[in-house]
């Protein structure tokens, strides 16, 4: 089933989060959308985006799957059209935000699909909040990993220029100097280009989309947060908390990670996944969306009813 490449974003909502404690009591708006009808025999599809995009990265896949699905895609909180408070940002803050939006407006389990930080939000969940999921599909995902002995592999000189940067972006002038850096249009589009196979996937609605939010009031705090949040629970522990189905997509040409290897270590904890490989870079959703949305069609249709 072919998708325009061009397909409109689908015109959303906003709901308010009231997280539990120990987070603060504000409730917080959180951008979503929603498409198609729900089916008794199937569960819906919860699309998750990575660092800096939002729910317009899911456009085309949300077109092409909302006619046999039931699809809601979400803004994490700090992304998007969501709100970006001063908070600590973790796996664990968007675990709660993931798990409370299924709960409280899907109804009932999901399965989450994730890109990159979006994919390791989206394992949290499955692991550790299991009565929310259905089904986890992880494209590309990001997350910490320990060594096959269950042990941070030592390297001296990124530990010590580590702790540099971690230094470094305590300070808030340098943390936003480098937000107003990394922000600039022309770097975008540059990031872009680098990870994408396909570089007419590359247009200036995407690099648009992109810079957007990173206009809005309290942007920069939430990329200093990054700096400063402890990492969150290892990659491997969550896989061997799964119960959940869980479906692999990689992009191959993907510069940031070694889609082999690190293919190997899911598959190492948690044998029973479904992967596939695709010529595409870190976001192979939106590269070759039709090739995505048949996967994760066929995938989900032959999970036990």
């Amino acid at each position: 089933m072919q998708v325009l490449a061009k397909a409109e974003a689908v015109p959303g909502q906003y709901w308010q989060w009231q997280a539990a404690a120990p987070l603060p009591s504000a409730p917080q708006p959180i951008y979503y959308v929603h498409a198609g009808e729900g089916h008794r025999d199937r569960p819906p599809l919860l699309l998750i985006h990575g660092f800096g995009a939002s729910t317009d990265h899911w456009r085309k896949n949300v077109a092409g799957l909302s006619q046999e699905f039931e699809v809601w895609a979400i803004d994490l909180l700090g992304f998007g059209r969501s709100a970006k408070p001063a908070w600590q940002y973790s796996g664990d803050v968007w675990r709660d935000q993931l798990h409370d939006f299924i709960t409280q407006v899907i109804g009932r389990p999901a399965i989450l699909a994730g890109n990159s930080l979006g994919g390791y939000a989206a394992l949290c969940v499955g692991a550790q909040r299991p009565e929310s999921t259905a089904g986890v599909v992880l494209i590309n995902s990001a997350g910490p990993f320990t060594d096959l002995q269950g042990t941070t592999k030592p390297d001296p000189l990124r530990a010590v220029m580590g702790n540099v940067v971690r230094t470094l972006f305590q300070q808030d002038w340098a943390s936003f100097l480098l937000f107003q850096y990394v922000r600039q249009r022309s770097l975008i589009r540059k990031t872009l280009e680098k990870v994408y196979l396909d570089q007419t996937a590359v247009t200036d609605q995407l690099v648009e989309e992109i810079y957007r939010p990173s206009c809005d009031p309290g942007a920069p705090q939430v990329f200093a947060s990054v700096f400063r949040t402890p990492q969150g629970e290892k990659v491997d522990v969550l896989l061997n908390q799964l119960q959940a189905p869980l479906l692999m997509l990689w992009g191959e040409a993907d510069p940031w990670i070694n889609a082999r290897e690190r293919g190997a270590k899911f598959r190492h904890y948690h044998p029973q996944l479904t992967e596939y490989y695709l010529r595409a870079g870190h976001c192979p959703h939106d590269e070759v969306p039709d090739q995505v949305n048949d996967l994760i069609r066929t995938w989900v249709q032959s999970l036990p009813k």
